[in-house]
């Protein structure tokens, strides 16, 4: 039998007390949640989210953690440079980048413009490999490896008929993203994954909840197609989270997560 630390207490796996987490889209549905269960796990986090009270909600949510609140987007080169630069300069480092920004914008084809199709890939691709640079690149210089989590969707694997196109190609480029940096980071100590959750529980997605004949007709419909037989709550999030950004996924990299109680398995 293999005598190892590991195999007798499996639980510091998953230990990343000490670490130093950047959550972008800290305001939204997913990053929130991210950033409660990175702070709760005693990660230092750096929440970066453009609107400065939805900010200051997910922070006051952490409940005393070691918080930084930068009020900024991932736009461009120079501001995901200037939010990492920040996050080092009160933590000292970065160990943890978790891309949760990102945007969707429903319209059948014939009347989705250029410019707003190229908006959300922007929003979901190019800032997704922005933030991932700026950050790589500081983890390289520390040397210590690190783990990178970004955010895509079942819509990455599967159409939708309603409006999607915009969306489900850009979810769908975060996973072609995820395999390509897991390939070429992975030789440095850098993980590189995705989560791709479906409909779960936030304040979007609040009315599929409800008991009402629009929500019970489209939830219905939708429910037919997953096994757990039911939607996603916030803490199905959770341990997939703290998987992807722990020693526990040392062995694991350029992976998508489905986190959709089986939907894309039929």
């Amino acid at each position: 039998m293999m005598d190892s630390p590991t195999l007798s207490n499996p639980a510091a796996l998953f230990d990343i007390k000490g670490k130093v987490a950047i959550v972008t889209g800290a305001s939204g549905a997913f990053g929130a949640v991210a950033s409660q269960v990175l702070a709760g796990a005693g990660a230092s986090v750096a929440l970066v989210a453009g609107n400065a009270k939805a900010l200051k909600d997910t922070a006051d949510a952490c409940g005393g953690a070691d918080i930084l609140e930068i009020n900024a987007r991932p736009s461009d080169e120079a501001a995901c440079e200037a939010i990492v630069a920040e996050t080092v300069e009160r933590f000292g480092k970065v160990d943890i980048l978790v891309v949760a920004s990102g945007k969707n914008d429903v319209a059948k084809i014939g009347d989705m413009t250029p410019e707003r199709f190229l908006d959300v890939m922007d929003a979901n691709v190019t800032q997704s490999w922005l933030m991932a640079k700026a950050a790589s690149r500081q983890m390289l210089a520390q040397g210590q490896g690190g783990k990178i989590v970004l955010m895509s969707s079942a819509r990455g694997l599967l159409g939708h008929p309603a409006g999607y196109t915009a969306y489900c190609a850009s979810k769908a480029a975060v996973d072609g993203l995820t395999r390509a940096l897991g390939c070429e980071l992975g030789p440095t100590g850098i993980t590189v994954n995705a989560i791709a959750p479906t409909v779960f529980r936030s304040p979007l997605t609040a009315w599929m909840f409800e008991n009402t004949e629009r929500a019970n007709g489209v939830r219905e419909g939708f429910l037919a197609r997953v096994p757990k037989g039911r939607l996603g709550e916030p803490e199905d999030l959770a341990g997939p989270l703290l998987f992807l950004t722990s020693k526990a996924s040392n062995f694991y990299t350029g992976h998508t997560l489905y986190a959709d109680g089986g939907y894309t398995a039929g």
